[in-house]
C-alpha cells in the first residue's frame, strides 16, 4: 500500500528542505502515522505533489534509509521500517519498602539455599527438577562439533527447537509455522519484548488483578498506567474488564490463564471466549502468558488456541518445568508480528543462547521430559493435598481448590497485617509471599500465595498456628 503523504513545507525559513522533510516524516513514524511495510510516495510524486526538486527528495529519503526509518528495494521503492519505542525512565513509582517490595521477596527467596523450602517462592524445589536429565544431555551436547559453542545463535532462536515447539503448539490446538515462533531467554524476556514493542509511556495497560509481580514493575519503568482486571475462580471478570476498557480505553490486556499465578485458578471456555469477544469490539491486545500450562493435568482452555494467533500473542518457558538456570521461553504470535519481535531482540540483546536451546532440544526429544513432567505433577499433587489440608486444620480458606500447579491463594484473618507477618517471618527463616505483592496497587490484603512444594513444611505450621494463636 502507497501512502499519500503530506508535509507542511516552509520554503523560506532557515531550515533546510531535506531537514523539513526528514524530520516530518521521521515524527510520523515514531507516532506510528506511517505504519511499517508502507510503500512510499516515488521520488517524482512526492517531488510533484510538494512542488519540490527530486534531488531534495532524493537526499531525504536517502538519510532516512540510513537513519533505519526507511528500505530502498531495488525497482520497488522506499518502505517504512517500524522503530522501536524510545523508553523513558519515569520517576519511581514502587515503594522501596522493605516489607512491600517485590524486590525484598525476590532477595529473600533467592539467598536461601536451594535446598531449603521456600513457601513463598514462584519455583519447584532444586532437587524436583530434572538434574540428570540436563547432565545426560550437556555429555551428548559436548560430544557435537559445530560452531554453535562459540557463535551467535539464530535471530529467531535454534531452529529444531523452534519445530518442535510448533509440534507441542498443534497438540493444545494452536495452529502456527517455525516463522511465527521465536526463542527467548525466559518468559520473562518475553513478556519484556513484547511491552517494549506494544507499550509506550503513558499507555493504560490492562493486567490481571491479582497477577504477576514482575510485569507490574516492566510496565511502570515504561512509563505505562497499569489498571487490574480483577480475576474470578472461573478467570477474568469479564463485566469489570468492559467497564475498565470503556473508561481507560487500553490496547493491550496481559494475563495468566492456566494455573493463575497467585490463585491457582484456570479460566473456563465461557469466559475465555467472552474476553475474545471483549479484544474483538475494542480492538484489544491479548497476551497469554501460559508458563505453568504444562503442570496442568488435564485439557485446559488456552485463549491463544480459540484465536489462533490473531489478536492473541501466546507465550511460555521452561524455566519451571525443567531448569531456572537454562533459561528458555518462546513467544509464537502471528505472522506480521514476528519478525518486528525477531528486530527487537536483536536490537536488545543480539540472540538468545543457543547451547541452552540445544541442550533444551535434546531433553524435550530424548523422552525424558514427559517422564519427568508426569512425576513432578504426581509431586506437586501429593504436595497440594497435604497443604490444603494443613489450611483446613488451622481454618483458613482458599481462593479455589486448583486443578494443578504449585500455588494456593489463601485467606488470613482480616485482623492479621500480611505485610508485618512476613517480616516476622522473614526474621525466622521462613520467606512469605503476602498477596500485596500481586496487587498492581500494592495496597495490603488479607490473602497470601503459598507453594504447595513447600506449605506442608513444620516449620511453616507451627509459624502460622502461633501467628493465629495471637487473635
Amino acid at each position: 500500500m502507497t501512502m499519500t503523504i503530506t508535509i507542511a513545507i516552509e520554503a523560506h525559513t532557515g531550515n533546510p528542505l531535506v531537514e523539513q522533510i526528514t524530520h516530518a516524516i521521521q515524527k510520523q513514524i515514531d507516532e506510528r502515522q506511517l505504519r511499517h511495510g508502507t510503500r512510499m510516495p516515488s521520488i517524482r510524486t512526492f517531488a510533484t505533489h510538494h512542488k519540490i526538486s527530486r534531488f531534495t527528495v532524493v537526499t531525504a529519503y536517502d538519510r532516512l534509509v540510513a537513519m533505519g526509518y526507511l528500505q530502498s528495494r531495488q525497482g520497488s521503492g522506499f518502505y517504512v521500517i517500524s522503530r522501536p519505542q524510545t523508553i523513558t525512565t519515569p520517576q519511581p513509582t514502587i515503594k522501596l519498602d522493605a516489607a512491600t517490595d517485590v524486590l525484598w521477596l525476590l532477595r529473600n527467596a533467592l539467598a536461601q539455599p536451594t535446598s531449603k523450602p521456600i513457601p513463598g517462592a514462584g519455583w519447584l524445589p532444586s532437587d524436583w527438577m530434572d538434574e540428570r536429565g540436563i547432565q545426560r544431555s550437556l555429555r551428548l551436547l559436548s560430544k557435537r562439533s559445530g560452531s554453535f559453542l562459540t557463535s551467535y545463535g539464530q535471530p529467531a532462536g535454534y531452529a529444531p527447537l523452534r519445530d518442535w515447539l510448533q509440534h507441542r503448539l498443534s497438540e493444545i490446538g494452536i495452529h502456527a509455522n517455525r516463522s511465527q515462533i521465536l526463542l527467548t531467554r525466559s518468559a520473562t524476556h518475553a513478556l519484556d519484548l513484547i511491552s517494549r514493542y506494544l507499550v509506550r509511556p503513558g499507555d493504560r495497560v490492562l493486567v490481571d488483578d491479582p497477577g504477576y509481580f514482575l510485569l507490574f514493575g516492566a510496565l511502570k519503568s515504561q512509563g505505562a498506567q497499569i489498571i487490574g482486571v480483577p480475576w474470578n475462580q472461573d478467570g477474568p471478570d469479564t463485566e469489570q474488564m468492559e467497564r475498565l476498557i470503556q473508561e481507560h480505553k487500553p490496547n493491550v490486556f496481559f494475563t495468566n490463564t492456566i494455573l493463575h499465578n497467585p490463585t491457582g485458578a484456570t479460566i473456563t471456555q465461557a469466559t475465555a471466549y467472552r474476553v475474545l469477544q471483549l479484544a474483538e469490539r475494542y480492538n484489544l491486545t491479548i497476551v497469554e502468558d501460559d508458563i505453568y500450562g504444562d503442570f496442568h493435568p488435564g485439557h485446559a482452555t488456552r485463549l491463544a488456541t480459540l484465536d489462533q494467533l490473531q489478536r492473541v500473542i501466546y507465550l511460555s518457558s521452561y524455566s519451571k518445568t525443567v531448569s531456572a538456570s537454562l533459561r528458555v521461553g518462546y513467544i509464537a504470535c502471528s505472522r506480521q508480528l514476528a519478525p518486528q519481535l525477531i528486530d527487537l531482540k536483536l536490537l536488545t540483546g543480539i540472540t538468545t543462547s543457543e547451547v541452552n536451546e540445544q541442550v533444551l532440544h535434546q531433553m524435550l526429544t530424548d523422552g525424558y521430559y514427559r517422564k519427568h513432567l508426569n512425576n513432578t505433577r504426581k509431586k506437586l499433587q501429593q504436595g497440594r493435598e497435604q497443604a490444603m489440608e494443613s489450611f483446613e486444620r488451622l481454618k483458613l480458606p482458599l481462593y479455589v481448590e486448583p486443578e494443578g500447579g504449585m500455588f494456593i491463594w489463601v485467606k488470613l484473618p482480616e485482623e492479621i497485617n500480611t505485610i508485618e507477618m512476613a517480616s516476622h517471618a522473614a526474621a525466622q527463616g521462613i520467606t512469605l509471599a503476602p498477596g500485596n505483592l500481586f496487587k498492581p496497587d500494592q495496597q495490603p490484603t488479607p490473602w497470601m500465595r503459598f507453594n504447595v512444594a513447600s506449605s506442608h513444611e513444620p516449620a511453616l505450621i507451627d509459624f502460622l498456628t502461633r501467628q493465629l494463636a495471637k487473635l
